[in-house]
């Protein structure tokens, strides 16, 4: 269990493959390759810090848009490594899920997906959401179409849908809320990602490519978290627990 003062939950856009690949005179798939790299020191350093949950924005609904000879690059780099990190994932206890709209994937593609999913379904070290051709709006819409087919369905009645029944249906609902979002590589957006579960998560900007990453720089963005006061709309003296 994390502990008080750091995050249970870290969301990551891991943003600057492509301008690390630049810089070093590399191809575009050469910078995701060393992004991969990062992920994995990244994910050491969660679990050794105890953060329960991890959540990575892999590949967004817009990036079908990147030229085709890097996304089909993108695909076979997802597809190999869900493959070939299988047996390490299960060593280490940890849980992948894989987050989005699967249809616009191959099939062996979503078979690894599958398999991934089933075999590491019993690791309780940390859990791991790899967010791939995933949106919030997406992620919001597809919700709010599953409540409406309840509602059709006569499984819940319209005028009981708020805020807590929708907590309890939206794709990452059996976990806690985003408490830190991290964004890489010196942009200062979100980029659609996690708009529901990161509602009240601090946000931390980092300047550091990607795939220079590791555990030092996520050290880093801790310890900006730890020092930030979360309020959740109340004054800091009721945070505090001292009179106003």
């Amino acid at each position: 269990m994390a502990e008080p003062h750091l995050p249970s939950h870290v969301a990551i856009i891991m943003d600057g493959n492509n301008r690390w690949a630049r810089a070093h005179g590399k191809r575009k798939l050469a910078g995701h390759a060393a992004g991969a790299d990062a992920l994995r020191a990244v994910i050491r350093k969660c679990i050794e810090r105890g953060v329960q949950t991890l959540s990575v924005f892999a590949f967004s609904s817009e990036n079908w848009s990147r030229p085709k000879i890097e996304v089909d690059g993108l695909m076979r780099l997802f597809e190999k490594s869900l493959n070939d990190e299988v047996p390490e994932l299960v060593d280490n206890k940890i849980a992948i899920r894989i987050v989005g709209d699967r249809s616009a994937f191959s099939p062996s593609l979503r078979d690894a997906m599958r398999r991934a999913e089933d075999a590491t379904q019993g690791g309780s070290r940390l859990h791991l959401n790899i967010m791939a051709n995933y949106g919030g709006r997406w992620d919001i819409v597809d919700t709010a179409r599953r409540l409406a087919q309840a509602a059709v369905d006569g499984r819940v009645a319209p005028d009981a849908i708020d805020e807590s029944l929708f907590e309890t249906m939206h794709n990452l609902s059996e976990q806690e809320p985003v408490d830190l979002l991290i964004r890489t590589g010196g942009e200062h957006r979100i980029s659609n990602f996690l708009l529901w579960q990161a509602a009240y998560a601090e946000l931390v900007f980092s300047d550091v490519l990607w795939p220079d990453f590791d555990g030092a720089a996520l050290d880093a963005c801790l310890i900006a978290y730890a020092n930030r006061e979360r309020r959740f709309g109340m004054t800091s003296e009721q945070v505090r627990g001292t009179p106003c």
